[in-house]
C-alpha cells in the first residue's frame, strides 16, 4: 500500500498554536505575532533559529474571573508540545471580552 503523498502539510508554528489556542480558549480575537527576527543572534537562539518568539494577544471568556498568572498559564499549558520543540518565548496578553470592550 503506497503512502499518501502531499496530504499532510506542514504548518508553521504560529498556525500550529491557533490550532491549540483557538478552540481550547474559545477566542473572539486571537493575535500570533512571528517577532524572532528581533531576537536573531541572542544566545539563546541556536543557528539563527526561526519561529522562536512570539506576541499572543487573545481575549477569550475562559479568562473570567481567572488572575492573570492563571491566565497565562492556561496559554503556556496548552503551547507545552510547542515550547519543548523551539519556541523560546512568549508574550501574552490574555483579556476578557468586558475588559477588551468587545
Amino acid at each position: 500500500m503506497m503512502g499518501s503523498r502531499g496530504t499532510t502539510a506542514v504548518l508553521s508554528r504560529a498556525a500550529r498554536m491557533r490550532q491549540k489556542l483557538q478552540p481550547a480558549l474559545e477566542a473572539s480575537t486571537l493575535d500570533i505575532e512571528d517577532v524572532s527576527y528581533q531576537h536573531a543572534g541572542h544566545a539563546a537562539v541556536k543557528d539563527n533559529a526561526n519561529e522562536t518568539h512570539f506576541n499572543i494577544k487573545v481575549i477569550s471568556p475562559k479568562f473570567e474571573g481567572q488572575s492573570l498568572v492563571k491566565r497565562h498559564r492556561m496559554v503556556y499549558d496548552l503551547l507545552t508540545d510547542e515550547l519543548n520543540s523551539g519556541l523560546h518565548a512568549i508574550s501574552i496578553v490574555a483579556k476578557t471580552p468586558k475588559e477588551s470592550g468587545s
